[in-house]
């Protein structure tokens, strides 16, 4: 498949001389850059982007394929170390643009299509969906199909979850802002979905199963969902030092039920 120009961009972003690449500070202009603007509720959604989604796949795997190659050449200790940091900002940056081709994809409760506008999708089946694709190995039916604490407990030990219920939602989204960068998956009452923290705040992005039923980018003030939710469990995958050395050596993920 041709190249897009974003698979150019984000190899020419991401490697800095031989040693690796640059490190969050440059995540939002990395976000910024590439792609359609983000849902802004009210108006018409952008347009699935499958064709884009594809070239996104395939470069997510080449890197992952090298990153893992590296992984298992530094031998042990700082090189090793070194790597699993460069692999974590790789996928604060890819997995985001990876999501935000789904945007305007039509929501419904059965919905399960495989790529971006190519039927409905569930708001597990977007998360499990997204995370496959990005070379997660895990069985997306199984891990759709669960509560959103066994979605996370299928990628991160349980004393790395946070949970709040009945928190207002202000104090709820303060906290967030002042957590580590990174990509969280947050489960709700009934819902599950990705906040996607970064320096200057957080977005969610989900298969809304609220207006305007779709999968959709929203900023903080924009998320009637997570605010309306009284149950809130969320973790920070791209944190987790054990996960992104299993994703980088193409190890399998059990699903927690």
């Amino acid at each position: 498949m041709k190249r897009s120009c974003f698979g150019t961009l984000l190899v020419t972003a991401l490697v800095v001389g031989g040693a690796g690449w640059w490190f969050r500070a440059d995540l939002k202009g990395l976000w910024e850059r590439h792609g359609e603007p983000v849902l802004v509720i009210g108006k018409g959604p952008p347009k699935p982007d499958p064709d884009r989604y594809e070239v996104l796949k395939e470069e997510t795997e080449r890197w992952r394929r090298n990153l893992g190659r590296r992984y298992r050449e530094a031998g042990s200790g700082r090189g090793r170390e070194a790597v699993i940091d460069e692999a974590a900002v790789f996928l604060e940056t890819a997995l985001p643009d990876l999501m935000r081709c789904w945007l305007g994809t039509p929501w419904d409760f059965n919905g399960h299509c495989e790529t971006p506008g190519g039927g409905t999708i569930a708001c597990g089946y977007f998360v499990a969906t997204v995370l496959r694709d990005a070379g997660f190995r895990v069985d997306r039916y199984r891990l759709a199909r669960q509560p959103s604490q066994n979605i996370l407990r299928t990628f991160l030990p349980k004393n790395e979850l946070s949970l709040r219920v009945g928190v207002p939602y202000e104090t709820y989204a303060a906290e967030l802002r002042g957590m580590d960068a990174g990509i969280r998956i947050v489960g709700l009452d009934t819902h599950v979905g990705f906040i996607v923290s970064r320096p200057d705040g957080f977005r969610f992005v989900h298969s809304s199963g609220s207006s305007p039923w779709c999968v959709v980018d929203e900023a903080e003030a924009e998320a009637e969902v997570l605010r309306r939710s009284n149950y809130r469990v969320q973790g920070n995958l791209t944190a987790n030092r054990e996960l992104v050395r299993k994703w980088l050596l193409g190890e399998k993920f059990t699903v927690v039920r």
